[in-house]
């Protein structure tokens, strides 16, 4: 597996009938994106994406051959000209293109100008969000791996899907420490983005047992209490919301770690990418898949006081 270098971090990271014979090219087993997708499938289950969701193909054909993946977290213009720049044939994003609908895709808009280049170029787009997220290996096991928990399981389990399976996690550390300095090993296991870290809550204050959520997750602010979380990680932690979770509490717990939507779900990527190089190797596929080192978080710089 072809590995591009991740964004700045602070530490190191990480049909039916007959199916036509797969493809050769140059004494490479090449699987179609048919074959691909129906890995894809037993990775991250469509079933376990929310009601709301956008995921799957967006673009493609089902018949073409697949030498090159790509990931990423965002099917932002500079992603796109990296992943055709490179000849990749399939582009797999976290978060989705078209979730909101749209009337056109016309070459003048931005989303119909990364339409059209994926077609142009060949390269197909496909997006695991939500269900990336709940799977087992998805987005938050990985966060809670990197992170040491210990018997973790979501906080919203998964209405069809395995126990093992839905959004969030909770779990514990193996030895307790202070609010710092967890928030501390936190940022520094992100990749570097101008947000940093935002805490809430003392700073001594001893911590063990750990609830989060990659990406945006105040939704789940009520679940991270019920379970008797000491701390929520998760990101775009909106005033409103992380104000009154914080009223609604007399000991201040949880308290809340709001770290940069981006960098919480990159960490993903080299697990997702490694997962799907391997089970395609099992079927005996010679694959080429490489992560996206392109920082997109939208923020570009901070101000804070005294600065």
């Amino acid at each position: 597996m072809a590995d591009h270098s991740g964004p700045g971090t602070h530490s190191s990271p990480a049909p039916s009938g007959v199916a036509p014979a797969p493809p050769v090219a140059a004494g490479r087993r090449v699987p179609l994106l048919q074959d691909v997708l129906e890995i894809i499938e037993e990775l991250w289950p469509s079933s376990l994406a929310e009601s709301w969701d956008a995921v799957g193909l967006v673009t493609g054909r089902r018949d073409r051959p697949v030498e090159l993946i790509h990931f990423a977290v965002d099917p932002v213009r500079t992603v796109v000209e990296e992943a055709c720049s490179a000849e990749a044939d399939l582009l797999i994003t976290h978060h989705p293109l078209l979730l909101r609908p749209v009337q056109s895709v016309e070459a003048g808009s931005f989303k119909g100008e990364i339409v059209h280049r994926l077609i142009e170029s060949g390269c197909a787009l496909l997006t695991a969000h939500t269900n990336g997220d709940s799977a087992v290996g998805g987005v938050n096991d990985v966060l809670a791996e990197i992170l040491g928990l210990e018997d973790a399981k979501p906080l919203q389990a998964a209405e069809d899907g395995l126990a093992e399976e839905g959004l969030g996690r909770i779990g514990s550390l193996p030895q307790g420490t202070t609010l710092g300095d967890f928030a501390a090993t936190v940022f520094s296991i992100l990749p570097a983005v101008a947000g940093g870290v935002r805490v809430a809550g003392d700073r001594d204050a001893f911590i063990r047992r750990v609830a989060l959520c990659g990406g945006a997750g105040d939704g789940l602010l009520r679940a991270a209490r019920e379970a008797d979380a000491d701390v929520y990680i998760t990101g775009d932690l909106r005033h409103h919301p992380a104000s009154e979770a914080r009223e609604a509490v007399r000991d201040g717990r949880p308290y809340l770690i709001d770290v940069s939507h981006f960098a919480s779900e990159w960490l993903w990527l080299p697990a997702a990418a490694q997962a799907l190089d391997r089970a395609l190797a099992d079927r005996g596929y010679d694959v080429e898949v490489a992560v996206s080192g392109i920082n997109t978080d939208p923020w570009d710089f901070v101000i804070t006081p005294g600065r």
